[in-house]
């Protein structure tokens, strides 16, 4: 590899000098060089060093002929197929290393020294992401815990059914034996398709019943557990509580699956025909069928606020940012 790669070096310089581009070869870089990489290297160690580089498991493209990872620009076509051999590729989950960016995500929403456009701090802003909720676990009927981040708590009791990933570790000692291959034959289909397909809102819900259940720790309801890809296992937990009467993709879910809408946010004020009333309601109001959190106000805060320290007193979850 050593002696190919420097060859190509060599191969491309000529055909630079060819072209008569104008670059000052004495200060070029080859980053395969020892005199580079052990900059690289050290730079990593550093890191290391500080908790700033770890592993984790993390979906790749994989070709199973090839049998080997592939970068985006070598997956093709709609049909996602490697550019070499033609097989379609599957997203497969494998050990990784990652830089801890997110070490500096306040810092980086902090804009109060720098002046840059509106819109530049909406994008950094939106990139980054940050999101405060709560974690709460649910216990399933194989004795497992699938833990959700939300956030909003205060809508827990409008929980109808319950979504994970298809990636998620729990699939399958969640899945029933009556439903495993229906399950199985879902997810291989899910493993071929991007994020971006996955979560678009334009496209069908699709999801598959995992036979499995689990119990909503704030009122006991045994809930449906299902398997749908909309739901990333880069996101949260891999795993969602489903309020559909409150979420616009629960809603679509439930819609399609013809699965249970409970709502427990009534608005402040009539909500007009169109906008998904009286089943689908996404603004502030006043809890209701919520036990003794019903007339909470949602505005500012005040019922999500409440809730979380009611679940962190219970044991039942605690505050958390992602």
């Amino acid at each position: 590899p050593k002696t190919w790669t420097y060859k190509n070096i060599a191969t491309m310089r000529t055909q630079m000098k060819t072209m008569g581009t104008m670059f000052d070869w004495e200060r070029q870089a080859v980053s395969s060089d020892k005199d580079y990489y052990l900059w690289t290297q050290w730079f990593f160690l550093k890191f290391f060093e500080n908790d700033l580089a770890y592993r984790k498991q993390a979906e790749v493209d994989f070709c199973p002929k090839c049998n080997t990872t592939l970068a985006r620009e070598q997956v093709w076509g709609e049909d996602r197929h490697c550019e070499r051999c033609g097989t379609p590729v599957i997203k497969k989950s494998l050990e990784q290393w990652f830089f801890r960016i997110t070490h500096y995500a306040d810092e980086l929403l902090d804009h109060s020294t720098i002046e840059w456009p509106e819109k530049v701090k909406v994008m950094q802003t939106n990139w980054i992401g940050k999101s405060e909720g709560a974690h709460v676990t649910f216990k399933t009927d194989g004795g497992g815990e699938l833990t959700v981040f939300t956030t909003r708590p205060d809508t827990l009791w409008g929980a109808t059914f319950m979504v994970i990933a298809p990636e998620h570790p729990l699939v399958e000692s969640i899945t029933t034996d009556a439903q495993r291959p229906t399950v199985e034959e879902y997810i291989q289909k899910a493993k071929r398709r991007t994020e971006i397909e996955r979560t678009s809102t334009e496209k069908e819900k699709t999801g598959v019943f995992t036979g499995g259940y689990a119990l909503n720790p704030v009122n006991g309801e045994r809930i449906p557990v299902w398997v749908a890809d909309y739901v990333l296992m880069g996101y949260g937990t891999g795993a969602i509580m489903a309020v559909p009467a409150h979420d616009d993709r629960d809603f679509a879910f439930a819609h399609a699956f013809k699965l249970p809408i409970r709502a427990v946010i009534q608005p402040d004020a009539p909500v007009a025909a169109g906008d998904g009333a009286p089943e689908w309601y996404v603004g502030e109001g006043t809890m209701i069928n919520s036990a003794h959190f019903d007339g909470t106000p949602t505005a500012n805060g005040e019922a999500v606020h409440k809730v979380i320290a009611w679940l962190d007193e219970q044991g039942l979850g605690k505050p958390a940012v992602t």
